[in-house]
């Protein structure tokens, strides 16, 4: 173990490195220093209060492999969490362990596929997704064996009903649909959506990525749902993105309670337990196994029951009003200047959604999103979703001011116009960051994955 070579560190005094990674840190742009208007990210603000009792020694410091006797309370919190989310859902039961959105999805459907194959429809292989559902709902299908087909979506941006009633049948295992969806719409043809998908044998998935839009004013059990995951690092509090942990819980209706996965809280007289494959007995035979070790984010569960508890009925009600009303409060102020493809199919939800149709010859929504950068905004989500074509998508969330909006509505117009009017400058932007504008295309096509040692450096003393 003697070393024989140089250590292969720079030599960088104490002050350079502070100042080094002080300077990276000033360079960065995050939900704390401005309005993020990413859309289907739901980037807002995280309120400290949850950081703080997420970071309570005894939440902070919990082992997965602690004695029961020694957890009780960090149990009561996941048992107490679940009550909120199948009393808010309007579902008949809930698993806590998926540890993000897509791994619920997973979660969903392999718990569509346990209830199929107990009833004997095993052969049933195809999983329907429409248009306008999020892009993991296709690849969760694929990856747990399914073959995925696609539902058009109508002029108005929503599920195409007939067409998808049209290719029920006996091989249809089920379908996935977000809603509210992509576009920013609410599927109002839910409920006849699921009704229709029953009487053909298969079960309904639902994206609950978006569930911010509707919390305190929908309960996706009214609407025939047979499963829905929740993305608590974006619903209930922290902001999602950045690769940080996550949690995925899914709501299960009557019909597929008994194919849950475990492990799962169960209060058992005073004493809180957890059911596991030891302990499942008969009463919960028929789950399809476990997604996780463990048990799943314990600091997502303690922000989410946070902010739950924090809000009130009330208050969620009016996460979800005022998710809405800031989109809509964009979408309006704008659509006189951008073009939005769905404006006339009503009210959106939780996102605004435009295109880059109008724009001067040789301009794109990428030319708009790096003049943002100059403006001092973090750019919003761009060419997504595919059915848009330059789609620009914006979601405020339900956590900034008209006064943050109206700033930022100003600088996307000014923007906008600029685009219209073929302004050259814009084809250079950003001007003002500290990078300019990257050849993204050369970044895709030729990415450089391996780090190589570069010149000999300067060499940090012995």
């Amino acid at each position: 173990m003697s070393r024989t070579a140089p250590i292969g560190l720079p030599g960088l005094s104490e002050p350079e490195t502070v100042r080094h990674y002080t300077r990276l840190s000033r360079q960065n742009y995050g939900i704390d220093l401005g309005f993020f208007p990413l859309g289907s990210c739901t980037m807002k603000h995280n309120p400290r209060l949850n950081e703080k009792m997420a970071r309570l020694p005894g939440f902070s410091d919990v082992h997965p492999l602690q004695p029961v006797d020694t957890v009780q309370g960090a149990l009561e919190v996941i048992h107490q969490l679940a009550h909120w989310l199948v009393t808010l859902t309007g579902m008949t039961s809930v698993a806590m362990s998926p540890k993000a959105g897509a791994h619920g999805e997973l979660c969903g459907i392999l718990a569509i596929r346990a209830a199929l194959e107990a009833k004997g429809e095993g052969a049933r292989k195809i999983i329907l997704v429409p248009e306008s559902a999020h892009g993991t709902n296709p690849a969760t299908a694929a990856f747990a064996g399914y073959s995925v087909e696609d539902i058009p979506a109508t002029a108005e941006g929503r599920v195409d009903t007939a067409a998808l009633k049209a290719r029920l049948g006996p091989d249809v295992a089920g379908v996935m649909i977000t809603n509210p969806n992509t576009c920013g719409l609410f599927e109002r043809d839910m409920r006849e959506i699921s009704d229709a998908v029953h009487a053909a044998g298969g079960f309904v998935y639902c994206d609950g990525a978006n569930f911010n839009a509707i919390v305190g004013r929908v309960r996706p059990g009214d609407l025939g749902i047979d499963a829905m995951h929740i993305n608590l690092h974006k619903t209930f509090s922290t902001p999602h993105g950045g690769g940080g942990p996550g949690s995925g819980p899914v709501v299960f209706s009557a019909a597929l309670t008994p194919y849950a996965p475990l492990p799962f809280v169960e209060k058992q007289g005073d004493q809180f337990v957890l059911i596991e494959e030891e302990n499942a007995d008969e009463h919960h035979a028929g789950s399809f196994g476990r997604m996780v070790a463990f048990h799943g984010q314990m600091g997502m569960f303690t922000r989410a029951l946070t902010y739950i508890l924090s809000h009130g009925a009330d208050g969620l009600r009016q996460v979800s009003e005022d998710a809405v009303l800031n989109a809509n409060y964009i979408l309006r102020s704008l659509d006189d200047t951008l073009d939005a493809p769905f404006g006339p199919s009503g009210p959106c939800m939780h996102e605004a959604l435009f295109s880059d149709s109008g724009l001067a010859t040789g301009f794109s929504t990428i030319d708009i999103a790096k003049g943002l950068i100059d403006e001092g905004f973090h750019p919003m989500t761009m060419y997504f979703p595919l059915v848009v074509h330059g789609a620009m998508l914006v979601e405020p969330t339900e956590t900034e001011s008209k006064a943050a909006l109206d700033q930022f509505i100003a600088a996307l117009r000014s923007v906008a116009e600029r685009a219209k009017a073929g302004d050259p400058s814009l084809k250079t932007a950003p001007h003002f960051a500290p990078r300019a504008r990257l050849d993204e295309t050369l970044a895709a096509r030729k990415p450089v994955l391996v780090w190589k040692d570069p010149a000999p450096l300067a060499q940090a003393a012995e």
